[in-house]
């Protein structure tokens, strides 16, 4: 059963990437979603911005400040978020897919129900971060047990249990 939810959401994963609708109005309102493809960005300060369904594609965002961040539905496809710190962001219903989050700050963020297939997570902190329902690769939610800790100030859910350790 698990590696069938698997599969399905690998599948949906892979149906939302190459959808010709991925810069739909959101909620019905005239503005669209921000997307961030190849782009070279300037400012990486994304600190406690509003940032849901934002897409980045194959971007460097080594060392970016998402910290406190509102990232619920974004989507980061083949990125470099080397020492990015996401301490404090929501990044629920996300997808981060081939995406490099190795010694990124992760403390206290919150990543229920998001699809993190084929990425990687070397060195990250993940103090008190949520990843209840997430969708994992083995060996990184395996990697991840072994130095989770700490509870989530927001979920009230402890590291470990989120990972199912």
């Amino acid at each position: 059963m698990k590696y069938a939810v698997a599969l399905w959401a690998g599948i949906v994963a892979i149906a939302i990437f190459f959808s010709p609708a991925s810069a739909i109005a959101v909620g019905g309102s005239s503005s669209l979603i921000r997307a961030y493809d190849d782009e070279v960005i300037v400012s990486k300060d994304f600190a406690g911005q509003v940032l849901q369904e934002a897409e980045f594609a194959n971007t460097d965002l080594e060392s970016a400040n998402f910290s406190n961040a509102d990232l619920r539905g974004a989507v980061f496809n083949g990125c470099s978020l080397v020492k990015a710190n996401l301490h404090g962001a929501n990044f629920g219903n996300g997808i981060a897919y081939l995406s490099d989050f190795k010694n990124a700050d992760l403390t206290d963020a919150i990543f229920t129900e998001a699809l993190l297939l084929r990425s990687l997570f070397n060195n990250a902190k993940i103090e008190g971060a949520d990843f209840s329902f997430a969708i994992l690769d083995r060996q990184q939610q395996k990697q991840l047990c072994d130095r989770a800790s700490g509870v989530n100030s927001i979920t009230g859910i402890p590291t470990k249990a989120s990972l199912g350790c």
